[in-house]
C-alpha cells in the first residue's frame, strides 16, 4: 500500500503542475533538440517557381519577394476565366513580361448542355488563351469530384469525351497542369485517427470523405488520360497528389514519359521521408518542377531552399496558416546538378519564350 501511495501523490502533485484540460489547439509545443540550422537567404542556383496562385497579389508586392529571394520568374495559374483570364493576365505582363507567365483555367461553362458543343467551346477556349499568351491550360479537381453533365452524372477524368481537349494541347504545344484528388487523409473519416484532424475540423469543407469516386480511383482515371495523350505534355500538380506514396508517383512516371511533377505545396510530406523523397529526386531530376504554390513571402520560400539544400532536421515546413498536419521535416542536401534541373532548368523546358 505504501508504494501506490507513493504513486498516488505523484500523480496528484504532477497533475496539479501540469493543464490537463489545454486544449489540443492551444498546444504548440517546443522543440528540445540541438541541431545545426542553416538559414539559406537566397536559392544556389536563380529559381522559377512554375506553381503559384497570383490573382489576389500586387504585381509590384511579388515582385519585390521575387527579387529578395532570389526568384526569377513566376507562372500565375490564373483561376479566372473568359475575359476576366484575359485582364489578369495582361495585367502581370504589364508588370514585367520577363518575371511571370500565365498558365490557363478549365472554364466548366456549359458543361450541362450539349456535351458535344461544350467540347467545341472549350478548344476554342483553349486556343484563345494560347494565343494570348498563355503556357499551359489546368484541370481542377471538380473533375471527377463535382462537374456534372445534363444527365446529373459527375463527370469522370477519364471521359472520353474530353479527349479532343487533351489532343488539342498536345497540338498547340500546351502543357496541361492536373490537380485531381488531394491528400490521402482528406478522403478519410475526420476523427481521431486521422493525421490532419485539426486542419479539416477546421476546414471541414476540403473533406471528400464518401464521395463517388474514392482518391486511389480518381488517380486511376487520371493515369489513363496520361496514357491515351502521349503527344501532350502534363503536369501533375504536388507530387501528383500522391506524395504519401512515391513508390506509386515512381511507377506513373516510369509508365508515363510524358508526365511532370512539380513539388508545390509538398514540402511537408516529402520532408517527413527525407531518405525515399532524396531517392526520389536523384532519380526523377529531369522530372521535378519547382513549385510553391503559397502566398510569395520572403520566410516561405527560404523554408523551400532550407527543405532542398540542406540537411537540416526536424525543423518547420512551408505552409498555409492552418498547418498539415503536427510533424516537422528533415533537409534533402540534394546536390547541385539536381537543384539546377528542379529549380530552373526542368521549367525552362516548358517555358520556351525565356530561352
Amino acid at each position: 500500500m505504501a508504494k501506490q501511495d507513493t504513486q498516488d501523490k505523484f500523480i496528484a502533485m504532477v497533475s496539479a503542475k501540469a493543464d490537463v484540460t489545454l486544449p489540443l489547439s492551444d498546444f504548440h509545443p517546443r522543440c528540445m533538440l540541438t541541431t545545426p540550422q542553416h538559414e539559406i537567404q537566397r536559392p544556389r542556383f536563380p529559381v522559377i517557381d512554375y506553381h503559384n496562385h497570383l490573382d489576389a497579389q500586387e504585381p509590384e508586392q511579388v515582385i519585390e519577394v521575387m527579387d529578395v529571394c532570389g526568384i526569377e520568374h513566376v507562372v500565375n495559374i490564373t483561376m479566372k476565366v473568359g475575359d476576366e483570364a484575359l485582364a489578369m493576365m495582361e495585367r502581370y505582363r504589364a508588370a514585367d513580361v520577363r518575371r511571370f507567365s500565365t498558365i490557363g483555367w478549365m472554364d466548366w461553362t456549359g458543361v450541362q448542355g450539349d456535351f458535344d458543343v461544350f467540347v467545341a467551346t472549350s478548344i476554342e477556349r483553349l486556343e484563345r488563351l494560347v494565343e494570348h499568351g498563355a503556357v499551359g491550360f489546368k484541370f481542377w479537381k471538380d473533375l471527377g469530384l463535382s462537374v456534372r453533365d445534363a444527365s446529373g452524372e459527375l463527370v469522370r477524368v477519364d471521359d472520353e469525351r474530353l479527349a479532343p481537349i487533351f489532343e488539342k494541347a498536345g497540338e498547340l504545344g500546351t502543357p496541361v497542369m492536373v490537380h485531381i484528388g488531394d491528400p490521402e487523409a482528406f478522403f478519410l473519416p475526420i476523427d481521431a485517427n486521422n493525421e490532419r484532424y485539426e486542419e479539416l475540423a477546421a476546414h471541414p469543407d476540403w473533406s471528400f470523405h464518401g464521395s463517388q469516386y474514392g482518391k486511389h480511383e480518381l488517380l486511376e482515371q487520371r493515369d489513363r488520360v496520361f496514357r491515351r495523350h502521349p503527344r501532350t505534355t502534363f503536369v501533375a500538380a504536388h507530387i501528383a497528389e500522391n506524395s504519401e506514396d512515391l513508390q506509386r508517383v515512381s511507377a506513373m512516371l516510369d509508365a508515363c514519359p510524358n508526365v511532370m511533377v512539380d513539388i508545390s505545396a509538398r514540402a511537408s510530406e516529402l520532408g517527413r521521408q527525407p531518405y525515399a523523397a532524396r531517392k526520389f529526386f536523384l532519380r526523377f531530376a529531369d522530372r521535378i518542377l519547382f513549385g510553391a504554390d503559397l502566398v510569395p513571402e520572403v520566410e516561405m520560400y527560404r523554408l523551400y531552399y532550407r527543405f532542398l539544400e540542406t540537411a537540416d532536421e526536424y525543423f518547420e515546413y512551408p505552409t498555409h496558416a492552418s498547418g498539415q498536419g503536427r510533424w516537422y521535416i528533415y533537409g534533402l542536401d540534394l546536390p547541385e546538378d539536381v537543384l539546377r534541373k528542379v529549380y530552373r532548368d526542368n521549367a525552362l523546358r516548358l517555358l520556351t519564350d525565356l530561352k
